[in-house]
C-alpha cells in the first residue's frame, strides 16, 4: 500500500501519477464496523471493475482547524496504525489530506474537481452522513452533480449497534464512561493503546485516548507474549495516569500494547495494596 500526503503544492505531481480508481471517503478513525462496509463496499466495487482501490482521509481533524484550536479531538488510534489496518483491508493508495483553513475553504465542486476527478477517481463510496466542501454543503445526494456526471456514486447506509449509530464520536463516548467491555460491538475489536515501558513509566504513544478513570482487566502484550492483568487509571492535573495493580513481568519492558477488557466495578473490587504506581504522559 502506498500512503501520499497532499497539499495544494505537491497536488498536481500526484494528479499526474494517479491511478484510475475507486475510493472510499471518510475520516475513518478507529476504522470501527461502519468504516469497515463503507471500505468493503468500495473494495467490492474496484474488484467489479478490476480498479485500483483507493481510501481519502485528512490530517488533522478538521473540528480542530474549524474550532481555531478551541475543540480538542481524542483521536482513537494514529496515523500509523490506520495504515496498517488498511492496508489489512487490501487498500492500494491511502491519500491523506492536510486539512487547513484553505481546504476548508473550498467549494464543493472545486473538491470534486481537485481531488476526485483529478486524482483518477471514476467511483465514490461513503457513508450516507459524509459531507465535504466549505462548511460541509457537499453531501452523497449531490455528489454525481458536483462531478459533471463523470463519478459513480456508492451511498452507504447507517451501521447501528443496538439502535445506536455507530460512529467515532460513540467510540470516544463510551470510552469517556469507561465502558470499555462494550468498545468490540461498535470496533469490532477491543480498543488497544501503544506505548513505552521502560520498567518503572509508561509512555503513551500519541494520539491515543484512555478511558475514564477507574479499574479496569486488561492484557499487556508485545512481541515476546502477554500477560492479564489490572490497571487503574486515575486523573491529575497533569493528565491521567496508570496504577498497575500487579508486577510487570519484565519481559514487557519496551514497546507494548494494552487491550481494554472491562471495566472493574467497585463492589467487585478487594482492598489490595497498589505496588506499582505509572505514569502516563
Amino acid at each position: 500500500m502506498e500512503t501520499i500526503y497532499l497539499n495544494p503544492t505537491n497536488l498536481a505531481h500526484w494528479q499526474k501519477r494517479a491511478r484510475t480508481s475507486v475510493i472510499a471517503l471518510g475520516f475513518f478513525d478507529g476504522i470501527h464496523k461502519g468504516h469497515r462496509l463503507v471500505i468493503e463496499t468500495a473494495a467490492r466495487k474496484a474488484k467489479e471493475k478490476n480498479l485500483s482501490l483507493s481510501v481519502m482521509s485528512f490530517f488533522p481533524h478538521p473540528k480542530t482547524i474549524l474550532s481555531n484550536g478551541k475543540k480538542r479531538v481524542d483521536y482513537l488510534l494514529p496515523l500509523s496504525e490506520k495504515e496498517k489496518m488498511l492496508q489489512t483491508l487490501g487498500v492500494d493508495t491511502f491519500y491523506i489530506i492536510e486539512f487547513d483553513k484553505d481546504f476548508a475553504a473550498l467549494s464543493p465542486e472545486q473538491f470534486v474537481t481537485k481531488y476526485l476527478i483529478g486524482l483518477g477517481v471514476v467511483h465514490a463510496v461513503a457513508g450516507f452522513d459524509y459531507t465535504y466542501g466549505s462548511l460541509g454543503a457537499g453531501n452523497m445526494d449531490r455528489l454525481k452533480n458536483d462531478s459533471g456526471g463523470l463519478l459513480e456514486v456508492t451511498k452507504v447506509s447507517k451501521v447501528e449497534w443496538c439502535g445506536q449509530k455507530i460512529s467515532s464520536s460513540c467510540i470516544r463516548e463510551k470510552l469517556s464512561k469507561g465502558h470499555v467491555e462494550e468498545l468490540p460491538n461498535y470496533l469490532g475489536y477491543s480498543y488497544e493503546v501503544k506505548c513505552d515501558w521502560d520498567g518503572m513509566l509508561f509512555k503513551l504513544s500519541p494520539y491515543y485516548t484512555l478511558p475514564a478513570p477507574g479499574r479496569y482487566a486488561v492484557t499487556l502484550k508485545n512481541e515476546m507474549g502477554s500477560t492479564q492483568t489490572e490497571v487503574i487509571v486515575m486523573e491529575k492535573q497533569e493528565g491521567q495516569s496508570l496504577k498497575c495493580v500487579k508486577k510487570i513481568p519484565i519481559f514487557m519492558k519496551g514497546n507494548l500494547s494494552i487491550v481494554w477488557h472491562r471495566q472493574i466495578r467497585v463492589e467487585d473490587v478487594k482492598t489490595k495494596h497498589v505496588n506499582t504506581n505509572v505514569l502516563v504522559y
